[in-house]
């Protein structure tokens, strides 16, 4: 059984700067991913809000903290999806497919994924006119007609947020009210330049090599039309990925999501948690950066607490 000092579960922005940060600190670290180390960024064409890059593709920003972590010393082991975690104590386990291992601490930055509306078109148009993120995308759409699909608190806030860069937002709703709180549903509806199609389902995304229209059906009358649109936002909702560490005692809450002090601090002594998979409400990758320098500089901060205590005991 191999000892580490950190065990990094998720290898996305949060989980590579925890890594980063770790190594820095002395600790050996370990990291996990179910797919390729980067996270989902990866797969965004753009990346044009992160600090220091005025443009620069999620791909190569992945990579670049990929590259910084392996070569700082931090051992990725990605595409082996984490199986089973036992927490109990001071030795930390993790089972694998592969092998166990334990470590002091454990960082979950597991991070979410979208959910999908799963109509014909999604997938092949994804980073070519669909797109699950206003903030990171809507300046692509600037002075474009664009769509927001969902009524919640997310696709209401999406649509105030592209109401400023769009020509023209129409939010489309399978249902004739939103979900979203009561200020945020007047602030979007205010808009000049936003309207509301209720009662409306999308069934299909078309385009050539950009989206170009979205057919839309009634979903009283059933009558179906063509909506000519140049981009389309989906905000159904997310979910997080916190299976593993909930089965094993941390705790979430009603919607999935870690809990968290504001020290990145999970219930469990010694693990903590970063990036989307938590209950910080912002989620973008400067909040996952900056989570994971907190997780990994309170777990050094925990594994010198634990010396400093067998020391004393030894004493």
């Amino acid at each position: 059984m191999e000892n580490w000092d950190v065990i990094v579960v998720g290898a996305g922005p949060a989980g590579l700067t925890a890594g980063i940060y770790a190594v820095r600190s002395g600790l050996k670290v370990l990291m996990f991913d179910e797919k390729l180390a980067g996270g989902n960024i990866s797969n965004s064409p753009k990346v044009e809000n992160y600090p220091g890059f005025t443009e620069i593709s999620g791909y190569e920003l992945s990579e670049r903290m990929v590259f910084q972590c392996k070569t700082l010393g931090a051992v990725i082991h990605d595409v082996e999806p984490v199986e089973q975690v036992k927490l109990e104590g001071e030795t930390k386990i993790i089972v694998t497919g592969n092998a166990t291992y334990q470590a002091k601490t454990v960082i979950f930055a597991t991070g979410s994924h979208h959910k999908n509306i799963g109509v014909k078109g999604e997938k092949e148009f994804n980073g070519r006119g669909v797109s699950y993120c206003g903030v990171c995308d809507g300046t692509f759409f600037k002075d474009k007609n664009v769509a927001v699909i969902g009524g919640g608190n997310s696709a209401c806030t999406t649509a105030i947020y592209l109401s400023g860069l769009a020509k023209h937002v129409t939010i489309i709703h399978r249902k004739s009210s939103f979900r979203a709180e009561h200020k945020i549903i007047l602030d979007a509806t205010s808009k000049p330049n936003v309207d509301v199609l209720w009662n409306t389902d999308v069934e299909e995304i078309k385009g050539d090599n950009q989206v170009k229209t979205i057919t839309l059906k009634d979903s009283f009358t059933g009558k179906k039309t063509e909506f000519s649109v140049d981009a389309v936002f989906v905000q159904v909702g997310e979910v997080p990925n916190s299976e593993v560490a909930k089965v094993c005692g941390v705790e979430t809450d009603d919607l999935g999501y870690i809990k968290i002090s504001f020290r990145q601090e999970t219930n469990i002594s010694g693990v903590y948690a970063a990036g989307d998979v938590t209950t910080h409400p912002i989620k973008q990758i400067g909040t996952a950066v900056g989570q994971g320098i907190t997780a990994a500089l309170e777990a050094y901060n925990y594994i010198q607490n634990l010396s400093v205590k067998r020391t004393v005991l030894q004493s």
